[in-house]
């Protein structure tokens, strides 16, 4: 029998759950495991069992410490990202998870030029645009933001999409490895305690930043998005299970 697909969360805060990512799982009948670092979760001890590694945002930003934040441990986690990426297994950042799959492939991240909260396009480049697992996408989408960093880059990656704001928006670091620094996963559930817990840092944001009000945000549809990352996952289990098969041989 076909071993089930397992799908490791790491979930850095209660307030940034995996969304429509785990509605994919589920939907799938792949199995979910956790590691909710808030609650003292431990990262699994090595990536055997993991088959797709998916690394959440949080408040958090890579140069945090663990002074600042004691259940957060960027080492640890980079390492074990390093871990997935070199057992060829499927790896996808969303913002700070993002950002620390860059930092555990030696390339630092940085301050995005703006500060992004709410619903805004993003534009595919012409490497996103001739990339397969993007080939659903149209040239611009709509979709979720709520950050202040962006993953660096290392020789090797790919952008391939943009956006105003933000000119590091979908990373490519290999055919298995992706950073996504938006937020296709959010649903109106997961929107709320989130909001909830930055209220202050939205009412606060500068002139010049591209943030959106409460109820503009939870006025936005969220389907679309969500189809678009779900149907992105199902294009990177398949080359996955291509690129495992081709190993055993």
């Amino acid at each position: 029998m076909e071993k089930q697909l397992n799908v490791h969360f790491i979930v850095h805060e209660y307030f940034e759950g995996p969304g429509a990512l785990l509605t994919w799982v589920n939907g799938n009948n792949y199995k979910a495991s956790y590691s909710r670092v808030y609650l003292q979760e431990p990262l699994p001890h090595d990536a055997q069992d993991i088959d797709v590694l998916v690394v959440l945002g949080g408040p958090q930003s890579p140069a945090t410490t663990t002074t600042e934040c004691r259940h957060f441990n960027k080492e640890h986690e980079t390492h074990f990202i390093k871990q997935c990426i070199d057992a060829n297994k499927a790896v996808i950042g969303v913002c700070l998870g993002a950002q620390l799959i860059g930092e555990a492939l030696g390339a630092a991240f940085a301050n995005s030029p703006h500060r992004e909260v709410g619903y805004y396009p993003i534009h595919l480049t012409p490497e996103g645009r001739n990339n397969a697992k993007l080939t659903h996408f149209s040239t611009q989408e709509i979709v979720g933001h709520w950050h202040n960093d962006m993953p660096g880059l290392t020789t090797k990656s790919k952008v391939l999409a943009t956006s105003q704001g933000c000119p590091r928006q979908i990373v490519e670091y290999s055919p298995l490895v992706y950073g996504f620094q938006c937020h296709l996963e959010f649903t109106h559930e997961t929107l709320a305690p989130l909001i909830e817990n930055a209220i202050t840092d939205i009412t606060q944001a500068n002139v010049d930043d591209y943030v959106q009000q409460p109820e503009q945000i939870m006025a936005h549809e969220h389907q679309s998005m969500n189809h678009l990352i779900t149907r992105f996952m199902d294009k990177l289990v398949e080359a996955y299970q291509r690129t495992n098969k081709r190993l055993e041989r």
